[in-house]
């Protein structure tokens, strides 16, 4: 067992939360003083824990059987509407219970890895939501989705199974690549075009996508809307998370001068998910 570790300034914890959220062996430990903490990942692996080292920094040292206790349960079966069961369970016993107490719902697997996008975050299950929902609508007809900033690959995954014919997923961490990619093989949706981008610089097809996913960051957002407009086809949807509330304004603000507009808003806790679309398509 490896123990990577990082001391990082305490205004960033929102960040470190999103980033690590769904990973069990994620600790993070408030400095006496309570303007740093210090940030620990439990990997099972010397490999594993480099490669957090090499994304962010830190340090990493071998932990002694001795001090290495019961690691945190792992999450709760997500449930999505009445569609979705996302499950961290690999064992197959234990995923042929779930199949068989939730004959009903579609068994998404996403194992607790390091990249953003295992259910449980508020941001990503709102989305899962809104996507369903949006599936419905659409029911019937070919539809195209792109997700910008996928991490695990979930929703990329939840839009294939719920119909979408084209599924294009990016994300800037070449990480948050593989993983999304194993997952996509894991739950049987290979056909998902999975790529290493920033959506900063990223160059939409001309034709654009039907629905467009980005969760993200809200300073992210802000810089990334004209790329976002480009990306939505003629009537898309939009949806968009990562926005902690109190940025919300701004965010939306940004969206507004850029065409974009939202007409349904969720807020969890200190998260803000948004559902829109450009000005003419809105009604």
């Amino acid at each position: 067992m490896y123990l990577w570790s990082k001391l990082s300034g305490a205004q960033w914890i929102d960040a470190w939360d999103e980033r690590f959220a769904g990973n069990p062996n994620f600790v993070l430990e408030y400095i006496k003083g309570g303007k740093s903490v210090r940030l620990q990942v439990y990997c099972e692996s010397l490999k594993e824990a480099e490669g957090v080292k090499e994304l962010f920094g830190g340090s990493v040292r071998k932990v002694k059987d001795a001090d290495w206790n019961k690691s945190p349960e792992p999450p709760r079966p997500l449930k999505v509407r009445d569609v979705f069961l996302v499950t961290s369970e690999t064992g197959g016993k234990e995923l042929a219970a779930l199949k068989l107490h939730h004959r009903k719902r579609e068994i998404i697997v996403i194992p607790p890895e390091m990249a953003f996008g295992t259910g449980d975050h508020a941001t990503t299950s709102t989305c899962m939501r809104i996507l369903v929902d949006i599936a419905r609508e659409r029911k019937g007809n070919s539809w195209s989705v792109a997700d910008l900033g996928t991490g695990t690959g979930l929703l990329a995954i939840a839009a294939r199974k719920l119909g979408a014919d084209d599924v294009y997923a990016c994300d800037y961490d070449p990480f948050a690549v593989a993983v999304a990619k194993r997952n996509s093989e894991r739950n049987g949706t290979p056909e998902i075009s999975i790529h290493e981008a920033d959506v900063l610089q990223w160059m939409p097809r001309k034709q654009g996508y039907d629905v467009v996913l980005a969760n993200l960051f809200s300073t992210v957002l802000i810089n990334a809307w004209p790329v976002i407009g480009k990306s939505l086809g003629k009537g898309g949807n939009l949806v968009v998370s990562g926005i902690l509330a109190s940025q919300a304004w701004e965010v939306f603000e940004a969206a507004a001068k850029t065409g974009l507009g939202f007409t349904k808003i969720v807020k969890k806790g200190k998260w803000v998910t948004a559902r829109g679309g450009r000005f003419e398509d809105l009604g």
